[in-house]
């Protein structure tokens, strides 16, 4: 049973490369209760993808490139090492006792932190998070919570929601709308910005008080 003093760690990433070899350029994380409420939050930029112009030239949004240049100027974004980026995160998690991380789509932003670690550090170290953690995605939640709503269907047809296979769309953004009435909300696609909605849609969750499955690999 979930209380509303638990804590997570909620994490994002940005990537470069391909979407089957990801490398994290900007990674977001925050310990939050699962009410949502926020008690920790860090912005980062990872200094060794950033830095390198050839990767950092296959960036899904690379025209956000000045923008994040603006952003560390004004320390909005910490521009650092992949290193102390691990190290703040690990340091965050023993200090506030969290046993869980979460991500939207888990899978994939997993994938990027580890593929990260083992590319930097030449496959010295395999793995991002410690093996104790218990590794959750959020859309798994929304799919087994939010998706079989009635009001979540009718939300998705009425304003153009669906996928090709007729069913309903899962992506955060969308989600994000539906809990919020927010139609004219727009996904930032940046680390720190889209956990801090994906951590809504983690709160809206556990607020239903339904069945559902969380951990990355649980079936």
């Amino acid at each position: 049973m979930i209380d509303n003093e638990t804590l997570f760690l909620v994490v994002d990433t940005e990537t470069t490369n391909s979407i089957d070899d990801p490398f994290a350029y900007d990674v977001g994380f925050a310990v939050v209760k699962a009410t949502g409420e926020v008690l920790e939050a860090h912005s980062y930029v990872v200094a060794d993808i950033f830095l390198d112009k050839d990767l950092m030239a296959s960036a899904y949004f690379a025209e956000k490139i000045p923008q994040y240049w603006e952003d560390i100027k004004s320390g909005k974004r910490v521009l650092t090492s992949f290193y102390n980026i691990r190290k703040t995160l690990l340091e965050d998690i023993a200090e506030f006792e969290v046993e869980e991380v979460y991500a939207y789509n888990m899978r994939f932003d997993y994938l990027s932190l580890n593929n990260t670690e083992r590319w930097l550090t030449k496959s010295q170290y395999r793995y991002f998070l410690t093996k104790d953690l218990v590794i959750c995605d959020i859309m798994k939640m929304a799919r087994d919570v939010i998706a079989p709503m009635p009001t979540y269907k009718r939300f998705c047809e009425e304003h153009g929601y669906m996928t090709k296979n007729n069913r309903v769309q899962l992506k955060a953004e969308t989600v994000y709308k539906f809990i919020t009435k927010d139609l004219d909300f727009i996904e930032s696609h940046t680390g720190l910005e889209d956990l801090m909605i994906e951590k809504e849609i983690l709160a809206y969750c556990y607020r239903q008080h339904k069945a559902m499955r969380k951990k990355l690999w649980e079936n």
